[in-house]
């Protein structure tokens, strides 16, 4: 497995998409070796030096404990690193959707990381382990960190991030609701989590078939509607992202606290989990009735 590279920046930055392609070589997208680092500083465009977000430190401290810590089962990673991340790289959803951040973060930061979580298992079909392209510059659902720290933002209720574990506990979920717009309306990411949480919805074919239903439902019917989020207030998340600076390192042990926002209405939530759970019954779920 590959190591970081000899050259790890002491700040995040941009990487344009453009300069991305030279680095993804086949020794790095089959998880033999990395680049080196100094070549890829050079086209890099710095971000502001007076802000204490873009420091590398934290960031690689939590992938290394990770990587320490999960060895033996990649995938459940995902919802410890998620939260934490979120909690230590606090951004707007405007930065966040700059895919250059993201870029600098696997290629230039941890593309150790990328390897480990992403490298396949040989299959009797594909016996060459390879980790894909878009891991470390793809789609916000897909890049390696990028989906994290967006399953972390959507599936938030307000301050706690004890969602975002139980989200994130579940691969189909991030890949396939990630994409749906409605995910941004927060009783639906929080029904969603109540389904998985009393165990109505468990594999992926069934969360697959849910979000095809939900999704389909919510062309004829408005979720905010049935049920209705409260407005947030934005100088919550100004003033916590504000305080990073000053803030503690995440806890390794225990959950990070998020932005101090209301949580979702909890009659919201309750009225689009029974909603949710009547459209799971006649969703279409590969195989369901051979499998009942």
């Amino acid at each position: 497995m590959i190591t970081q590279p000899n050259h790890v920046p002491e700040r995040l930055g941009l990487l344009p998409a453009s300069a991305v392609d030279p680095f993804l070589t086949e020794d790095l997208l089959k998880g033999e070796q990395v680049h080196g680092g100094i070549d890829l500083a050079k086209v890099v465009e710095p971000l502001p030096e007076d802000d204490a977000r873009w420091s590398v430190e934290p960031i690689r401290s939590l992938v290394e404990d990770a990587m320490f810590e999960f060895g033996d089962d990649r995938t459940r990673a995902d919802g410890w690193l998620a939260p934490r991340l979120h909690a230590t790289l606090r951004l707007t959803r405007r930065e966040a959707a700059d895919k250059r951040l993201w870029n600098h973060l696997a290629l230039a930061v941890a593309p150790d990381y990328v390897a480990w979580r992403h490298l396949s298992e040989p299959t009797a079909k594909k016996p060459e382990r390879r980790i894909a392209a878009e891991r470390f510059r793809g789609p916000a659902d897909r890049q390696c960190f990028s989906r994290l720290w967006w399953a972390a933002e959507l599936f938030r209720n307000g301050p706690d991030y004890e969602p975002v574990e139980l989200a994130c506990g579940n691969q189909d979920l991030i890949h396939t609701v990630l994409r749906l717009e409605l995910i941004d309306h927060r009783p639906t990411a929080q029904a969603l989590v109540r389904l998985l949480e009393r165990g109505q919805v468990t594999t992926g074919r069934e969360v697959n078939g849910l979000s095809t239903a939900i999704n389909a439902a919510g062309a004829t019917l408005v979720y905010d509607v049935l049920a209705p989020d409260e407005p947030r207030d934005p100088t919550r998340l100004r003033d916590w992202i504000a305080e990073a600076g000053s803030a503690l390192p995440v806890g390794r042990h225990e959950l990070p606290t998020g932005p101090d926002e209301e949580p979702a209405p909890e009659r919201s939530i309750d009225a689009l989990t029974n909603y949710f759970a009547e459209l799971f019954e006649t969703a279409p779920v590969r195989d369901r009735k051979s499998a009942d």
